[in-house]
């Protein structure tokens, strides 16, 4: 699997690697596995409940149906709140070291894990069959229509494009990388400064989120691959936007660059 290069506003080029196609299928199936246990949990307790409270023949279909619903509320947005809450990662997507981010290699945003949600049905081709058999709700397969043709998409999408995306990371502008890779950005931009800590560089506010990331992120692969070179241009292109003038070696100018942001940042 070839890499991804995202050119950042420094001139410098970041890498990801995008997952195998049989890593992110196992992901999904430990996914999959995990809400398929829940539901035969839920329906089992749900069932011995209505048993339990005699209700079995006096309840109308239209209130069993109902709370049917709210049990699979847990399963349909499952990997919403996942990757919303987990930093663009679900529990198979942990286990197996991969992540959703945005296609410029930073953290996706809310928006973007909705829409790239909604447009996964795709996923819900088999755990329709499932449902429908081994749960009684033939009503479902009516659904595997559309869902199977957005299913075969996706696979041709993920196989053939070069950053390995399905219909909704094409239009959420996400993409999932692996996070065991040397090179990649942190989760976090967090560097810990004192409280009686002076800013040397005021002018770093003028900088984006994106543009932070990119210098943390150049920093943890300069010291992991020992990448003076790709520090020295970093710093000077931060130089000259910023009209910055400095004595200090590239290593600390840019370490110092991110303490200053992180202190001004919550001030």
């Amino acid at each position: 699997m070839g890499k991804i290069l995202i050119p950042t506003s420094f001139n410098i080029d970041l890498e990801f690697e995008p997952p195998e196609f049989h890593i992110r299928m196992f992901a999904w199936m430990i996914d999959f596995f995990l809400q398929l246990i829940y539901l035969i949990i839920a329906f089992n307790v749900f069932g011995e409940m209505i048993s339990k409270a005699g209700l079995a023949g006096t309840a109308s279909g239209y209130d069993l149906w109902a709370i049917e619903l709210v049990i699979l509320v847990p399963v349909f947005c499952y990997h919403l709140v996942c990757e919303t809450f987990w930093n663009g990662q679900s529990i198979g997507k942990k286990l197996l070291h991969i992540r959703v981010v945005h296609e410029n290699g930073g953290k996706a945003s809310v928006s973007q894990y909705i829409l790239r949600w909604l447009l996964r049905a795709s996923d819900l081709t088999i755990p329709i069959i499932v449902i429908s058999i081994g749960f009684g709700m033939v009503g479902f397969l009516k659904g595997l229509y559309a869902t199977t043709i957005l299913l075969v998409t996706d696979i041709v999408l993920i196989i053939t494009t070069r950053r390995c995306k399905r219909v909704g990371d094409v239009a959420a502008g996400t993409m999932i990388i692996k996070t065991r890779q040397r090179g990649s950005l942190d989760d976090t931009i967090f560097v810990e400064v004192a409280d009686d800590y002076k800013p040397v560089f005021p002018q770093v506010m003028r900088l984006s989120d994106r543009d932070i990331n990119t210098v943390k992120g150049i920093l943890d692969m300069a010291r992991k691959k020992g990448y003076t070179e790709m520090v020295e241009r970093a710093s000077e292109r931060v130089m000259k936007v910023l009209g910055i003038e400095t004595e200090m070696h590239p290593f600390d100018f840019l370490d110092t660059l991110l303490k200053d942001y992180n202190y001004l940042s919550t001030k």
